[in-house]
């Protein structure tokens, strides 16, 4: 780990009061990192508190935690990522152990899942809400994690400069989430304490609202992600309705030859092009996103593993040593 450049993305809106400590905890646990909090426009001294406790705090004028990540994994140059909120919820003496985790096992994920340490930490709504948005996404992209809306997360660089990030607020985590299962990257869930927040700090959550945008995000992802599949559904919709519809009207026309309902008729005609249209539709944006898969991997694998970065570094000390 001593030959990796470890950065620590601390997305922060108005954490004055916690983000002092948090600051303090990751630079104790994680000695070597580079501790970076992105202030997205607070109106309090969270950017003040942060330089006063060591770190070095970069602005980011467009509002939202997505737009925050986006800023981060761009502008900060490093090895390995560990992002974090600063709200002093997550368990900051787990970070060297996550960072391992990802090292020992070659992954270019490790998601802090968590494990409330106090009933009040996690609330009923918020837990609901998590399964549900996580069995979602595990039902339409083919598996998932426990815990899809962590905020605590380890990444590889090459994950990092590979995600295009276009998510804006708090949905950003299934972003995350999705950018690895659509890749197919390595990665791995650790068990990590989480705590009450401070008295004097709030929560920027809002249940029904943010639940809602994800829902919205995951639907998104669906269509761009899954097209044939997508579109699929509502042909097949589409057909099956036609036919129901269709069955009457042949029947009456075998029995007397007329066709009495010349509207439904009409429509019967029309649903089955609309079936067929969204399946063209279909078929052709599934080519188009096979192809900006490829292209997603292969910018991907254009970036170096942190293993592979690790034995380049001990070859060239070694190189170093012999002459």
């Amino acid at each position: 780990m001593k030959n990796l450049r470890i950065a620590v993305l601390v997305p922060c809106y108005n954490e004055a009061a916690t983000i002092a400590k948090v600051v303090a905890d990751f630079r104790l646990h994680l000695p070597r990192a580079q501790v970076v909090v992105l202030d997205n426009n607070s109106s309090d001294d969270t950017a003040g508190q942060a330089r006063q406790a060591g770190a070095h705090v970069l602005s980011v004028g467009l509002q939202g935690k997505g737009n925050v990540v986006r800023r981060g994994f761009a502008d900060v140059e490093a090895d390995i990522y560990v992002m974090v909120d600063g709200d002093d919820t997550y368990e900051a003496a787990a970070a060297p152990r996550l960072v391992q985790r990802l090292l020992d096992d070659g992954l270019d994920m490790v998601v802090g899942a968590r494990r409330d340490k106090e009933k009040a930490a996690y609330r009923p709504g918020h837990r609901f809400g998590n399964v549900l948005l996580t069995r979602c996404v595990g039902l339409l992209f083919g598996r998932s994690f426990d815990d899809m809306l962590s905020g605590y997360r380890v990444f590889s660089r090459r994950y990092a400069k590979s995600f295009a990030a276009h998510a804006r607020g708090f949905e950003t985590e299934t972003e995350l989430a999705v950018h690895a299962l659509q890749l197919r990257m390595p990665v791995a869930e650790v068990d990590t304490a989480y705590g009450v927040r401070p008295e004097g700090s709030q929560s920027k959550l809002n249940t029904w609202r943010d639940g809602w945008r994800i829902l919205c995000t995951i639907a998104k992802l669906f269509k761009s992600e899954r097209p044939l599949l997508f579109f699929s559904v509502g042909g097949v919709a589409c057909m099956v309705l036609s036919v129901v519809l269709a069955v009457p009207l042949l029947l009456t026309y075998l029995e007397t030859g007329l066709v009495p309902r010349f509207p439904t008729a009409i429509l019967c005609s029309a649903l089955m092009l609309l079936s067929q249209l969204l399946l063209a539709c279909g078929l052709i944006l599934d080519t188009v996103t096979r192809g900006r898969i490829e292209t997603k991997h292969m910018a991907y694998l254009a970036v170096p593993a942190p293993a592979a970065v690790q034995a380049a570094e001990v070859r060239a000390a070694e190189v170093g040593a012999a002459a």
